[in-house]
């Protein structure tokens, strides 16, 4: 059993009435899923909080009652909050899990063994050596993709199956070997409440401490280690090796400075949306695969039937392809493939038909970039460089925590979707190479995010050096995008620390008998494309007469640009990914870099876009939309006008 992988549980909030409370450590939780571990060495790793103060209960104050598996606390405070943290053995692995209970699997149950130990580590090295010597016909070896599974912790009722998930989280990788062999690495010990965090755990979302940041690169600097040795061994084989990013890909990390030293030969990825198909085409591997959605089964990973009754998987995978083909304009891909059992498309020929349809396009758009590399170029790209600023920086590129379905709420997945596709070179990078003088490379800088998150930056705005930098960037000629809550952190002046940059501020309240600047709406022609959206964000306000308004609502300003120096500050109060407001975020890279709008190899209509490939002479014009549209596009050969049918794919010679 202690050769299984583990994680840190919070036991639910009981409130005591007595000097004495019983916590049963499993209320809650899919029993299936866990067992406690109540060893000696897991033991000496819970700990027992007040969440009513937030302090450590001694251990004095409490013991263990292993036949009830209760935590008994004594000396409690009459109406405080108590929770225990204890370390879980995961029993049943998470993806064998959910396939079993939503897909009806019937084959074994699959427990997840932890190779922190050297002799799992043996047996997974001599499997797969067997399993290498037994398969001598099979030539790529897929991992999917390591060790350890993204956490995702199930509840004991149906009403509330995820109690949490989250695509990055490090959860699943921690024992008490783990803590023991960080210890001795750091030279300090990790707590189980450094993981639980108040039962908020660290979600991708949260500007990580240093501490987290340091189990992390822990975390990471194994799995290399030990996955890069499977690696070579299948290449002993003369068999490639293929990582597929998704699953228990934890600890991988294809945008890290480690992630060559697998020697991975390909990177798998399955795609909902454009961002994740330019996720996996900028990892450091020499082929680049994405596993298209919908996925072959019945009920699709929404909860939403797919192959099955009142399903519709054709008009579905036109929704995938609309996303991910424009991100393939931009950045090539090798493979397309599907996932899920076959026989299940018998039914559906239409589906088999539109697959076609898509190879035929795949292998098109493939060959065309294949041609412009020859050439010694790529698809026409503006001359705009942008960097997308955020507390991850490279590491998380073209990333959040998990696919777009399950991240709506976010600004920055929405503004990810939209430059997957646009012609622009796009960056990402964090506020330490902010401090390292990056800022030169770029044109553009985008922030976005709700205040506090990992994606707005929280507590980094309070480094003067990144303030006063970007500040001197944008004087100089730099255009800074913000959206939402953009460099907002408490304890100064102004809320955001952008304010006087951005022409907008956000009143928390401290404000709130403070006068306003009046304003009338501005017009600069060409910028916002008819059927935009906006959306009003309560308490904003600009900061003096130099702010332009061109959105506003019940005079709250929703669009603002300032002038500084050489550049700008534009500030949106919200961005989500739509036809129009893609076109808009294109429209203001352009104007922040100081451009026409009028550029050639641009659609008319925002509801399509092309490339074009110089080297081929050949542009590609897509219908984004459900119906059918048409399009002028400049060309240096003239006009171009363009029919398409709903989602449509043109090859257009010129």
């Amino acid at each position: 059993m202690d050769m299984l992988q583990q994680t840190f549980l919070m036991s639910g909030k009981v409130t005591a009435k007595d000097s004495a409370v019983t916590i049963h450590l499993m209320n809650g939780f899919y029993q299936d899923q866990f067992r406690v571990n109540d060893s000696e060495d897991s033991i000496r790793y819970w700990q027992v909080y007040d969440r009513t103060t937030n302090e450590l209960v001694p251990n004095s104050h409490w013991r263990y009652v292993q036949e009830a598996g209760n935590v008994l606390v004594q000396k409690a405070k009459h109406y405080h909050e108590y929770t225990v943290n204890f370390l879980a053995y995961r029993v049943w692995e998470e993806i064998s899990m959910y396939n079993h209970v939503t897909n009806h699997w019937t084959k074994e149950h699959l427990m997840p063994v932890d190779p922190r130990y050297e002799e799992s580590r043996e047996y997974i090295y001599g499997w797969l050596k067997e399993w290498c010597e037994t398969h001598p016909a099979t030539t790529v070896v897929r991992f999917t993709s390591m060790f350890y599974n993204f956490t995702w912790m199930w509840g004991a009722s149906e009403y509330n199956r995820t109690l949490f998930s989250d695509w990055g989280s490090y959860d699943f990788t921690v024992s008490p070997k783990a803590l023991d062999d960080f210890k001795d690495a750091y030279g300090y010990a990790l707590t189980s409440e450094d993981f639980i965090n108040q039962g908020k755990f660290h979600v991708t979302h949260m500007p990580a401490g240093q501490r987290q940041k340091d189990y992390m690169d822990f975390t990471n600097q194994f799995v290399v280690n030990y996955g890069k040795k499977l690696v070579e061994l299948v290449h002993q084989y003369h068999k490639k090796a293929y990582a597929f990013y998704d699953d228990s890909w934890v600890g991988v990390e294809p945008y890290s400075d480690r992630f060559p030293d697998f020697q991975f030969d390909g990177l798998i990825k399955c795609v909902f949306s454009g961002y994740e198909a330019r996720l996996c085409a900028g990892a450091d591997v020499e082929t680049h695969e994405l596993r298209l959605h919908p996925y072959l089964f019945p009920v699709g990973l929404g909860g939403a039937p797919t192959f099955s009754e009142n399903g519709n998987p054709t008009l579905e995978a036109k929704k995938y392809w609309r996303s991910i083909r424009r991100a393939l304009l931009r950045e090539p891909v090798d493979r397309i493939g599907l996932g899920g059992y076959l026989h299940l498309v018998e039914d559906y020929p239409d589906f088999c038909d539109y697959i076609a349809e898509i190879g035929d396009e795949f292998r098109s758009i493939k060959e065309m970039h294949r041609r412009e590399k020859e050439a010694g170029g790529s698809a026409y790209t503006l001359k705009v460089k942008v960097a997308v600023l955020h507390s991850w920086g490279k590491l998380r590129s073209w990333s959040l925590s998990g696919h777009f379905h399950e991240t709506y709420m976010h600004d920055l997945i929405h503004i990810n979707e939209a430059l997957s596709g646009l012609p622009v070179d796009v960056s990402f990078i964090s506020f330490e190479d902010v401090k390292k003088g990056m800022l030169d490379q770029f044109d553009i800088v985008i922030n976005a995010g709700k205040a506090g998150t990992a994606w707005s930056g929280g507590d980094a705005w309070k480094d003067a050096e990144v303030v006063c930098a970007i500040k001197e960037w944008v004087t100089k000629g730099g255009a800074l995008i913000g959206v939402n809550e953009p460099s907002a952190v408490e304890g100064y002046a102004d809320y955001f620390r952008m304010a006087s940059v951005l022409g907008v501020d956000e009143d928390t309240g401290a404000k709130v008998c403070h006068g306003r600047w009046q304003f009338e709406e501005i017009d600069i022609e060409g910028l916002i494309p008819d059927g935009c959206t906006f959306s009003k964000k309560e308490n904003m306000f600009i900061v003096d007469c130099k702010s332009a308004v061109l959105k506003s609502e019940h005079h709250i300003p929703e669009m603002v640009i300032k002038h500084d120096g050489k550049g700008m500050g534009i500030y949106l109060s919200k961005f989500e990914i739509s036809n129009a407001n893609t076109r808009l975020l294109l429209n203001l890279l352009m104007y922040g870099k100081g451009m026409s709008m009028n550029q050639k190899y641009l659609t008319d209509n925002v509801d399509t876009e092309c490339a074009f490939f110089p080297a081929c002479k050949q542009m590609i014009v897509l219908n984004n939309s459900e119906s059918e549209q048409s399009t002028v596009i400049k060309t240096d050969s003239g006009e171009v006008c363009v029919d398409l049918e709903p989602y449509e794919t043109r090859f257009v010679e010129l």
